[in-house]
């Protein structure tokens, strides 16, 4: 195997849900297609809720009540359930499974990097013990932890979903830096765990965007790869092709 050529950034420019996952998809794409690795660390603007791939968001979330709200809605690439992507810090992380030993044992790599960041940041984090899976309508992702997800005090503090795409996957998730999960409530039809918690109620202060952003950066370059800084041209014109699905509400609503 040639050594990995990972393209690391940050998008400091927030962004709308669909754009960022016809981004994310991308990723996954040049992936598959070129055999390169890709790590983004972005932000929403506006604020949004995204439903996983599988979830039946119509059973569980009242569309009515969000769209009086105004509230903006994504359905993910990925698996995993609902999200509400206020002020964290999102990655994205998109590869040959074969660089992390396949996708299972890439999503407890890229959580131990993550924790490790959390650590270095002074939190006393740890990952989340074996635990059955919980099904696509099982609730809020932050209501419940599943094995190798990242917890403080027994409450998350990052989930992450994932997507396998020939011989590639996508991985991406949420690290809550300060609203935990609160808005899921006044849109759910059924009561939900409240089992989030924020960075800044971890740590007892807030830590910027961009410096979480750097101390997880800082341990994911030191797996094996050469490491190009920057945003690779062919990103915009791959995820192009991805938008229209990701604003169709009948992708949104679909289940």
């Amino acid at each position: 195997m040639t050594e990995p050529r990972w393209h690391l950034w940050t998008d400091t420019v927030p962004g709308p849900g669909w754009r960022q996952m016809a981004v994310d998809q991308a990723l996954l794409d040049l992936a598959e297609q070129s055999g390169a690795g890709f790590i983004r660390f972005y932000h929403w603007e506006p604020w949004c809720l995204s439903f996983g791939r599988h979830e039946p968001a119509l059973g569980r979330y009242d569309r009515v009540r969000i769209e009086a709200l105004g509230l903006s809605v994504v359905r993910r690439p990925t698996g995993g359930r609902a999200v509400w992507h206020a002020r964290e810090l999102t990655y994205a992380v998109a590869a040959p499974s074969a660089w992390v030993g396949g996708a299972r044992a890439g999503f407890g790599r890229i959580h131990q990097a993550i924790l490790e960041a959390v650590q270095d940041l002074g939190g006393d984090a740890r990952l989340a013990p074996a635990a059955r899976p919980v099904g696509p309508g099982g609730g809020p992702c932050f209501g419940t932890s599943t094995g190798g997800e990242i917890v403080v005090a027994g409450r998350k503090l990052v989930g992450g979903a994932q997507l396998t795409q020939g011989s590639a996957f996508l991985q991406h998730g949420s690290l809550l830096l300060q609203d935990d999960q609160q808005q899921l409530a006044a849109v759910s039809r059924e009561p939900g765990g409240a089992g989030a918690i924020t960075l800044r109620e971890a740590l007892g202060r807030l830590v910027p965007f961009d410096t979480v952003a750097a101390a997880v950066a800082n341990r994911l370059r030191r797996w094996e790869g050469a490491w190009l800084e920057g945003r690779p041209a062919s990103v915009d014109q791959a995820a192009a092709g991805h938008e229209a699905r990701f604003r169709d509400p009948g992708w949104t609503w679909r289940r």
